[in-house]
């Protein structure tokens, strides 16, 4: 799947998301507030992290989310069910959601690498030990801060490949 963050004449980002099924989609990022596009946060959190079943490792393996819009390809006859499925399945998109809260407030505020916030974030979400070594935490937040600084600095589109292994497990039906 590959990535394109664009900016969007109305001060918002962009996000065209072009599947290995063909399928390419428009999602729409509300993050006017933020020198850092959120979407951006979320995808360079769930990469560096290796989180297969994040929001975008979800969209891989074929979810839609409200705020996406196809503009090429096939529609599925079974998208909607299809999405369903693959989300209730996803483990870790609470999780996705607050690690990601956690080090785009670090870029945004330009404070230290957040270990400590990712280690408090992730005993309010989950029960299982601590996944994730600092050296984790401290690449992710390092190519956010690459990247937001990328995106600031101009108005062309951001390229963003996502590898073919973070694809969320589409169940059975």
């Amino acid at each position: 799947m590959q990535l394109t963050f664009q900016h969007d004449p109305r001060g918002e980002s962009l996000t065209l998301i072009r599947r290995a099924d063909g399928a390419v989609f428009t999602l729409s990022s509300y993050s006017r507030k933020w020198r850092v596009p959120h979407d951006l946060s979320h995808a360079v959190t769930e990469r560096e992290l290796g989180m297969a079943d994040g929001i975008f490792g979800c969209i891989a393996a074929g979810a839609v989310f409200d705020t996406m819009r196809q503009i090429e390809g096939k529609k599925r006859h079974d998208a909607k069910v299809r999405s369903a499925r693959i989300l209730k399945a996803a483990q870790n998109l609470g999780w996705t959601e607050a690690i990601s809260a956690v080090i785009h407030k670090a870029v945004e505020t330009r404070r230290p690498t957040p270990y400590a916030q990712a280690r408090e974030a992730w005993g309010i979400a989950a029960q299982d030990p601590y996944p994730y070594l600092d050296e984790d935490i401290r690449r992710a937040t390092t190519t956010l801060r690459e990247l937001g600084e990328l995106w600031s600095a101009g108005s062309e589109p951001l390229e963003f490949p996502w590898p073919d292994r973070l694809r969320a497990t589409e169940p059975r039906r």
